[in-house]
């Protein structure tokens, strides 16, 4: 089966990012730099998708991955954005062990 992108839960979740950040759409609008929030609403609506331009920059105003704004048919690759969160957690402290080591400060 090829994966596929449900364009209205896609459109659900990222309505449900912006709510628990206290974001609307004027704000999503302002960061993205677009003329008008026509297009947003669209998303919010399942009518559209962000170009991957925009789900990138949302991705970064949300500071998840795109994977998490995105809803579709494939199984996760990362169940869901606590398991992320730590496992991020985990890479930071393992990439700052790694750096202390080449700089000769942990033994």
């Amino acid at each position: 089966m090829i994966p596929t992108i449900n364009k209205r839960e896609t459109g659900i979740n990222i309505r449900k990012i912006m709510d628990e950040r206290n974001l609307n759409v004027k704000d999503v609008q302002t960061y993205l730099g677009l003329a008008s929030v026509q297009s947003i609403y669209h998303w919010l609506n399942g009518l559209t998708m962000p170009t991957i331009d925009n789900l990138y920059a949302l991705s970064e105003l949300f500071q998840l991955p795109i994977d998490a704004l995105i809803s579709g048919n494939r199984k996760p690759i990362v169940k869901d954005v606590e398991t992320l969160e730590s496992y991020n957690i985990g890479c930071k402290r393992i990439y700052t062990y790694y750096v202390k080591l080449n700089k000769g400060l942990v033994a």
